[in-house]
């Protein structure tokens, strides 16, 4: 799937911009706090529905203008699709795909796989297992739907046990009757959540092992360990036997809700021992891995995004990821840098097609 052409209106801090884009890499280049990274975010709406820096769809609307609107023109083979994002303020989100509006946001989750790389991924490493059990729910909802089903029912059942756990407590009573409701729609979709997130550890290793060996040039094994209270014994039990707990605390206490992926280095955690160079290359193997994978599942290359690159590599780093996402193994490419000829001439030496914009004050420049 490849992007053809990009129009933005009322985005950030985009009054109009129209851009006809290269099927290969695309450099959006300017100082910082000109735009370059709400060109990414754009892009990225139309595969996710929403903003990776800003969920509030609100917020993402120019200042004093009444909407926003970003669309997008793909090509895959012989065919077009126009992906259409519109946002008033007031009124419900627009979502079209050839002008035909989704019953749910969540059918259009995968069709378009991207994949983003920013500095802001530090926060896989040293944040808490909330994020970390995002990175992993994203990447298998981009190529199995009913996981994205079955995560939102997941959620919702929980939801519904947290009410029903704090209104006994309001309530001075408690019925097990009505909590075993909702305790087996934790366990139906609980157990499939957990089995689709074994799998995928499984798969993915692998490939972020042979992501980070290129990158870092060394032979240095990397490893992912996938905590879950569902390792150790079976979902309806622990439900039973924390029964006290949730009732003393009025939520949910066990589940896959709390499970977490560990970031190791050989034996060692990362986020205590890896040095700043190996946290970067041990996140752009991740995100890589990441990109691989959805597109051997889906078939279709992921586009990729990468914001900010120099921050998190030093050049001889940077030459190698240039070449392995030009080599063809991934989709469209969008690069943003604050150098206006640095990515361009490492382009030029690998001897890889690219088209570059200059980005300033939200007017954009074919460079």
């Amino acid at each position: 799937m490849i992007l053809k052409q990009l129009s933005i209106l009322n985005f950030k801090n985009y009054e109009d911009a129209q851009l006809e884009l290269s099927e290969k890499i695309n450099c959006f280049l300017g100082n910082n706090g000109e735009g370059k990274t709400n060109l990414l975010d754009a892009i990225y709406y139309l595969s996710f529905c929403k903003s990776y820096f800003n969920p509030i769809d609100s917020q993402n609307i120019k200042h004093e203008s009444p909407f926003f609107v970003v669309e997008g023109h793909y090509q895959k083979n012989d065919k077009e699709d126009v992906i259409y994002c519109g946002v008033k303020k007031g009124q419900k989100k627009q979502f079209k795909r050839n002008k035909k509006s989704y019953e749910k946001l969540a059918d259009h989750i995968g069709r378009i796989p991207l994949v983003i790389i920013t500095p802001l991924d530090i926060l896989l490493i040293i944040e808490g297992s909330d994020v970390r059990r995002k990175f992993i729910d994203g990447i298998i909802s981009q190529y199995d739907n009913s996981y994205l089903n079955n995560l939102l029912a997941y959620n919702k059942a929980l939801n519904h046990r947290n009410l029903l756990l704090k209104s006994f407590w309001i309530n001075r009573n408690f019925e097990q009757e009505s909590l075993d409701v909702w305790d087996e729609q934790l366990v139906q979709y609980g157990v499939l959540i957990f089995e689709a997130r074994k799998k995928f550890i499984a798969d993915f290793t692998p490939i972020f092992q042979k992501y980070y060996t290129k990158l870092s040039q060394n032979q240095e094994k990397v490893a992912l360990e996938y905590r879950s209270q569902l390792n150790d014994e079976n979902f309806n039990a622990i439900l039973k036997k924390t029964i006290a707990k949730d009732r003393a605390n009025h939520y949910c206490n066990t589940g896959i809700h709390k499970d977490d992926l560990l970031f190791n280095l050989g034996k060692l955690p990362l986020k205590k021992f890896g040095s700043q160079g190996q946290q970067k290359t041990y996140l752009l193997a991740l995100k890589l891995a990441q990109a691989e994978l959805i597109t051997s599942i889906s078939g279709e290359k992921a586009i990729i995004l990468l914001d900010d690159i120099y921050d998190k590599l030093d050049g001889k780093r940077m030459n190698q990821l240039l070449g392995i996402v030009g080599n063809g193994d991934f989709g469209q490419i969008f690069i943003t840098d604050t150098n206006l000829e640095r990515i361009p001439a490492i382009l030029k030496i690998e001897n890889i097609n690219f088209k570059s914009f200059k980005i300033k004050k939200g007017i954009v420049e074919d460079a």
